[in-house]
């Protein structure tokens, strides 16, 4: 695991290996083992390394046999062995065993198609000396990230938008359009990034870089083709065989391995098949927020160390600017906040973990995927009659029930954006700025997806969207912000290319089970689980941020941050000023529309007021 970083521009090679320096210092903490760099007469590219595999000779930048080709890259490659061996076959000759070697040779053989054969998560660039070319890519889900600013004169790429803030010429500017559909979605959901002008480049991505122009296409995309010549029972097997050989491919490494484990089934499952020595766990205080005895209690019985820690209000307002700087982009999913700290908490035993993200959009998990009893009964009366009052709903003001006339009376695509929805458009609206209302709409923004899908069923159409908007800018992201900043691996064997091709032909009536999701899943799990995990419901990292801001003193603490004067550039303070007393007053539960105000708040002040680059570059 590792951070990339680099540049194209006309700058003297002097000056390009200072700016570069700088570039990888900021992003030490994704690898503090070693740096490596190239400087050429156009490019600058810079490599952090966390070493994981081949201590010793894992070095980058890594060249081809002609030095014409320099890579660097951030992820594992869990296949590497046989495709070296394939390209071996072919008369290539590698310096190192890495995993990392593969690719580039790979890039020789194959050209960007070597992308079709790489199973792990990655994020690289390879540049060509000779054609002043440069090739990059991003694995099919977004496990890691990759951001890039192309303006014409300069070219900037890396893992983390924080290392851009010391390339001398980058203007620090918030993207106007991006506050709105984030107080809507809780996390940046557009391709441009809060930074105006920086891009992040989708998942089952790639591109080509050549004089100033940037072509880039889509070369994974997911689909669901339920195959229903198999049974039940088979795919039961199948998912077992599938997860017990994708977490041997992940547990890859010559370095120790650990697992985070919560009371779900995911973890669970993942920790069973690995059977690692130490499993971590985090929870919190408050009576439901924490699941850290049922963590214990599986670690004992498959024989692990259970190391835990409980987060307190105080750990988790002081470190909460550090979070939000981390994360790049403002990020309004509480859950990131116990991540850091249960990623702070392994590093001191092991340095790569695996982690159960993934099962729910591929096997169903998620509850807004399920259609409860109740709901069933309403969509027996004419489709006509549920759209009218469905369409009469969206013109009402929020009352008790509106969501239920549209999520059982419009098409799913009227009303589903995917797993969080903070503020509804007229909300988001009244609170920000003139200057702040004009970005995109959640349709809008879900539109292009839904189009894709148009003859899927209702949860292979949610659980599509939730692939490519909530998974990598969201779930993934926050795995790899919260972990990296510790300088720990974190690795996800749900999602792996062939767990994924057989998640996709698993028919939908097999994921859902009456009021279980993803009941083939736990079916499964019952055979490697005591039945107690196996059919836990899914909890998640509960926060008791809302509880906590009904004490006088976080209360206080919180408006002070919303009565600061930056705020009013942003945000009409009178409004969420209101909302911030409204739940103090226990009139509404409001502690997911503050939070979200109040993260994105927090991350202004870590990146436009407190960033010492600020006065650097001044």
């Amino acid at each position: 695991m590792c951070g990339i970083v680099g540049f194209i521009d006309n700058r003297s090679k002097e000056e390009k290996e200072v700016i570069l320096k700088a570039m990888m210092d900021r992003i030490r903490h994704r690898g503090p083992n070693s740096e490596g760099m190239f400087i050429g007469e156009r490019a600058a590219i810079g490599f952090r390394r966390l070493s994981i595999i081949d201590l010793e000779g894992g070095s980058q930048p890594i060249y081809n046999e002609t030095g014409n080709l320099v890579l660097t890259f951030n992820g594992e490659i869990y296949n590497f062995k046989e495709i070296r061996a394939e390209l071996i076959e072919k008369g290539h000759i590698f310096k190192t065993n890495t995993d990392t070697e593969v690719i580039v040779h790979g890039y020789e053989e194959y050209g960007k198609d070597v992308v079709h054969k790489l199973r792990g998560m990655f994020a690289f660039v390879i540049w060509d000396i000779e054609k002043k070319e440069l090739f990059g890519a991003r694995d099919m889900f977004g496990i890691k990230p990759f951001y890039y600013m192309n303006n014409g004169e300069s070219f900037l790429y890396g893992s983390e938008i924080k290392s851009f803030m010391e390339y001398p010429s980058f203007e620090r500017e918030v993207n106007k359009d991006a506050l709105k559909p984030y107080l809507t979605f809780q996390y940046s959901a557009l391709d441009e990034t809060f930074f105006k002008g920086v891009y992040k480049l989708r998942a089952g991505h790639c591109f080509t870089w050549k004089d100033g122009k940037m072509d880039i296409e889509e070369y994974n995309k997911f689909y669901f083709d339920p195959d229903r010549s198999k049974s039940f029972d088979d795919y039961v097997q199948e998912i077992e065989d599938v997860m017990r050989e994708s977490v041997e491919y992940h547990a890859v490494s010559d370095v120790p391995v650990g697992s985070f484990l919560s009371g779900g089934i995911d973890s669970s499952y993942i920790t069973r098949c690995l059977q690692p020595q130490q499993t971590f766990s985090v929870g919190f205080e408050n009576k439901g927020f924490s699941e850290v005895e049922f963590a214990e209690g599986l670690s004992e019985i498959l024989g692990a160390e259970n190391v835990n820690k409980t987060v307190t209000p105080d750990e988790f307002f002081g470190e909460l600017e550090k979070i939000q700087y981390f994360s790049d982009e403002p990020h309004a999913n509480l859950s990131a906040v116990p991540l850091y700290f249960l990623a702070e908490m392994a590093r001191k035993h092991v340095t790569v973990v695996l982690s159960g993200e993934g099962s729910d959009e591929l096997f169903g998990g998620y509850d807004s995927y399920n259609v409860a009893a109740y709901e069933q009964k309403y969509r027996k009366l004419p489709k006509g009659l549920r759209h009218l009052a469905g369409k009469f709903a969206t013109h009402l003001p929020k009352f008790r029930g509106r969501d239920f006339l549209e999520r059982n009376g419009l098409p799913v695509e009227e009303w589903y954006i995917g797993q969080a929805f903070i503020f509804d458009e007229k909300e988001a609206k009244k609170i920000v700025t003139d200057e702040y209302k004009n970005g995109p709409t959640p349709k809008e923004i879900t539109k292009p997806f839904y189009d894709k899908v148009k003859d899927y069923d209702e949860m292979s159409k949610k659980q599509y969207l939730d692939l490519h908007l909530w998974q990598p800018n969201d779930i993934l992201l926050k795995a790899d912000k919260m972990t990296m900043a510790h300088c720990i691996e974190a690795r996800v064997p749900f999602l792996d290319m062939k767990v994924m091709e057989l998640a996709a032909h698993i028919p939908t009536e097999y994921k859902l089970h009456g009021p279980l999701t993803k009941y083939v899943l736990r079916k499964s799990a019952e055979r490697v689980l005591p039945e107690e995990w196996a059919k836990r419901p899914k909890k998640g990292f509960p926060v008791p941020f809302s509880k906590w801001i009904l004490e006088e003193r976080w209360y206080e603490y919180v408006k002070g941050i919303f009565s600061a004067d930056y705020v009013s550039e942003f945000f009409e303070q009178k409004a969420i000023l209101k909302l911030l007393e409204d739940h103090y007053a226990q009139k509404k539960n409001n502690g997911r529309k503050i939070y979200t105000v109040y993260a994105f708040l927090v991350w202004y002040k870590a990146y436009f007021i407190d960033d010492p680059s600020l006065k650097k570059n001044a």
